[in-house]
């Protein structure tokens, strides 16, 4: 008790010494406390842009359908499942899509075009669809021969708002599928690549043109937030208990893009142990410099009786003092930080584009992970550092401390 309360004055002793070596600390945990966040926030914003966006976060499918997509394969009671899994608990929105690939022809102008089939109105509150026509509008309420191309599409077929596009396919029953379409709209999704080859129809439009009757080869579910999605894959899988059809997490439809983001997590981490470095270097310097400058009265101690264990002790306590002192403040600076940039982002100039997703702003995130991490990176590595300071000041010879002026 008497070496805590020695350990506690010592640390208001030489108050610009202590200052500096929490501001090391500070320094250390809010950077790493930011860097985590800024991270966790970054994966999480750009998984939640990417599968919003386009994919979902959840799909269902015919059994096989991802491993060898045709026209064939198809669910049949899509409006069924959609009505069973619409009650469920974090569910936000569903949509059913139908796909196939044809030729499409504005005038004397061709292309290569991916069909896909929606349903406006539940399309447009899962993936917010109507916000990304540029020009023109959404499909009419009532079923007509409408069409809404890419961006891209329209540049390569050189059409317009009112211009009418020939497409030709296969059918599901083997005639050639092929009709007019009047172009009511351009899409913009901020993947340039989806875009060159976009080609919208309404599902019923889609289901007539392919002879698939009510049939779908989709069915995208959106989770209210990212972290439900694992639980709401097992409730579906609960709910409809079919074994005709698969539902799947984006971590296994979007398997690629799983990978690539956890690669580039893995990068952050790299740096935050470089930060981590620092501060614990930064530390043992500090701590050393401390130890030095006090080796008389160290020897003193020493001479007083105070055995080495008990000045080993007394040096940790001091340091893990301020380490506390130091995370409580860091604390309160990084979650504040951290809750700013969660809301207004940071700018990176130039947009990006990242799985098929236009940024302008990356975000931070607040989150347990932030905090505890770098709150137990800082006190470790003070302990461990000062260790080293704490042996050589507990080996003080008193005869020569006291001839050190």
């Amino acid at each position: 008790m008497v070496i805590l309360k020695i350990a506690f004055r010592n640390i208001f002793r030489q108050k610009r010494r202590t200052l500096l070596t929490a501001l090391t600390m500070f320094g250390g945990f809010t950077l790493a406390a930011i860097s985590i966040g800024w991270s966790e926030g970054t994966y999480s914003y750009t998984i939640d842009m990417f599968t919003r966006n386009q994919m979902g976060h959840i799909q269902i499918h015919g059994k096989g359908y991802l491993d060898k997509p045709t026209l064939y394969n198809t669910i049949y009671n899509y409006r069924q499942i959609g009505e069973n899994i619409s009650h469920l608990e974090n569910l936000e929105a569903w949509c059913p899509r139908l796909y196939s690939s044809g030729l499409a022809s504005v005038s004397e102008k061709s292309a290569g075009v991916r069909i896909i089939g929606i349903d406006p109105v539940l399309e447009n509150s899962a993936t917010r669809f109507e916000k990304k026509i540029i020009e023109g509008k959404t499909f009419s309420n009532k079923t007509s021969h409408e069409v809404i191309l890419g961006s891209g599409l329209m540049e390569i077929l050189e059409a317009g708002i009112g211009d009418s596009v020939v497409v030709v396919s296969q059918a599901a029953d083997g005639s050639i599928a092929n009709d007019i379409y009047e172009i009511t709209g351009i899409v913009e999704s901020g993947d340039d690549f989806s875009d060159r080859s976009s080609f919208y129809l309404h599902i019923a439009n889609a289901q007539e043109l392919f002879v698939l009757d009510q049939r779908v080869h989709e069915i995208a579910i959106i989770a209210e937030e990212l972290r439900d999605v694992e639980g709401l894959v097992r409730s579906i899988r609960s709910e409809i208990g079919s074994p005709d059809v698969s539902i799947q997490p984006w971590k296994e439809f979007a398997k690629q893009f799983y990978v690539a983001m956890q690669a580039d997590k893995q990068g952050g981490w790299i740096m935050i142990f470089i930060i981590i470095l620092i501060v614990a270097v930064g530390v043992l310097n500090t701590v050393l410099m401390t130890v030095l400058e006090r080796i008389r009265e160290y020897g003193v101690l020493r001479a007083l009786g105070t055995r080495p264990a008990q000045i080993f002790r007394m040096i940790l306590i001091e340091t893990n003092f301020i380490a506390a002192g130091s995370i409580l403040v860091g604390l309160i600076a990084s979650t504040i930080i951290n809750y700013l940039l969660s809301i207004n982002g940071i700018s990176i100039g130039e947009s990006i584009t990242y799985g098929g997703v236009q940024f302008t702003k990356m975000y931070s995130e607040v989150n347990a992970m932030s905090l505890y991490v770098p709150a137990i990176t800082v006190v470790i590595t003070t302990s461990l550092v000062s260790i080293f300071p704490a042996i050589k000041a507990a080996r003080t010879s008193p005869s020569k401390a006291m001839r050190i002026h």
